[in-house]
């Protein structure tokens, strides 16, 4: 475990792939088994594109300035997927009364401003609550809110660390 502090550029690659693996994954579920995105699972992928690429360009460069800045904003993106996950499954766990299928993603983006669109995405419909898929008795939200916070505490303890160094 020690070689996550001595070689964190090597650490934050295996973050960057992980990521990678999920993204792919999750393309997998959609195109290969048929299940399609609700808005709050695309947000995610989003999320997790967000980490791959930050963590990625982190481990380019050995310099501590530039590991530290981007380590902290694949953290708040990580803490941001977190919390989409976590809302999503709290829809799984306690589905609304009335659940009616909403607009997609891209079509909620393109007929609305943001400031209209951004409450959609979150409020989630019906799709963002139904559970298509369990892996040992998570749903995807379960397993990537898990993700995400496993995530964001390797990079806490990373920039924490950093910092002390």
């Amino acid at each position: 475990m020690q070689w996550i502090f001595t070689a964190p550029r090597r650490a934050l690659a295996l973050v960057s792939a992980i990521c990678v693996a999920m993204l792919a994954f999750g393309l997998y579920l959609q195109h290969a088994v048929g299940l399609d995105p609700c808005p709050m699972c695309i947000v995610q992928r989003y999320a997790l594109v967000g980490v791959a690429i930050t963590t990625g360009l982190a481990s380019l460069k050995p310099q501590t300035l530039w590991i530290k800045l981007w380590s902290l904003l694949a953290l708040l993106l990580a803490g941001f997927g977190a919390f989409t996950a976590a809302r999503q499954s709290w829809l799984q766990w306690n589905p609304p009364e009335f659940a009616t299928c909403g607009r997609d993603f891209y079509g909620i983006v393109e007929n609305y401003s943001f400031s209209r669109a951004l409450p959609m995405i979150f409020r989630g419909s019906g799709d963002c609550s139904a559970v298509d898929w369990t892996f040992l008795g998570g749903t995807i939200a379960n397993w990537s809110f898990l993700w995400f916070s496993a995530f964001a505490l390797f990079l806490l303890a990373l920039l924490v660390r950093r910092s002390r160094a």
